[in-house]
């Protein structure tokens, strides 16, 4: 079945603007950290909702939209998580990470204990769908890494835009997001966000991010 076409009118900026706003964004997503150390004050369920609607805008491989946005706000859950994510954590640190690994963590201070698994007053658990199953039967999904990649990069985007933080966390294996909270075989979890304000004296990693000169090559 095709798609009708409808017009497309995007906004028309100046090319000064454009610049202007390139720029502007830019500034305001440099200034964001990823924040281990959560505030348990209270973050509106309407606000999450928008911030998963912006993320399901993304684009994806065929407009299958191959993802399901969980998100946890009781506290009972939560907790549940946090224990089979520090006990998977645990492991990964005393006996599966190389030291290499290791020593690349060391400078940002990371460790098998997850508080803020409890803390923040909101887990949003990302799903990726490898495949549809409807009433209709099963349908394939196609490129639903680099979708459900990108659409995780705008929920990141947004929550910093809405004046919150968060952390990309990937707990391996993370099978028991599946079991707890009782998706079907065909969603697998792909990342885990907490989202939330920056507790009250909260400090982050003094890191550099790369020149511009380091990551972009321009051919005139």
């Amino acid at each position: 079945m095709e798609h009708p076409f409808v017009p497309y009118r995007p906004e028309k900026v100046v090319a000064k603007k454009v610049e202007e706003r390139a720029l502007a964004f830019y500034s305001e997503l440099d200034e964001r950290r990823s924040c281990r150390y959560f505030s348990e004050e209270a973050v509106s369920k309407k606000t999450i909702e928008a911030l998963i609607q912006t993320a399901s805008s993304a684009p994806s491989g065929a407009h299958k939209q191959p993802w399901t946005f969980v998100a946890v706000s009781n506290k009972a859950l939560k907790k549940r998580i946090r224990q089979a994510a520090e006990k998977e954590e645990k492991e990964f640190y005393e006996s599966r990470a190389t030291q290499e690994w290791l020593d690349d963590l060391a400078p940002i201070g990371t460790d098998w204990h997850k508080p803020f698994l409890e803390t923040a007053p909101w887990l949003i658990i990302v799903f990726k769908k490898t495949y549809n199953d409807g009433p209709k039967g099963k349908s394939k999904n196609y490129y639903v890494q680099e979708s459900v990649g990108i659409a995780c990069g705008f929920l990141i985007a947004a929550i910093h835009r809405a004046g919150l933080n968060t952390l990309t966390h990937t707990p391996s294996p993370m099978n028991f997001l599946s079991d707890l909270l009782k998706r079907p075989a065909n969603e697998k979890p792909f990342l885990l966000l907490p989202v939330g304000y920056a507790a009250e004296g909260a400090t982050v990693p003094d890191l550099d991010r790369k020149s511009l000169e380091e990551v972009a090559i321009f051919k005139e």
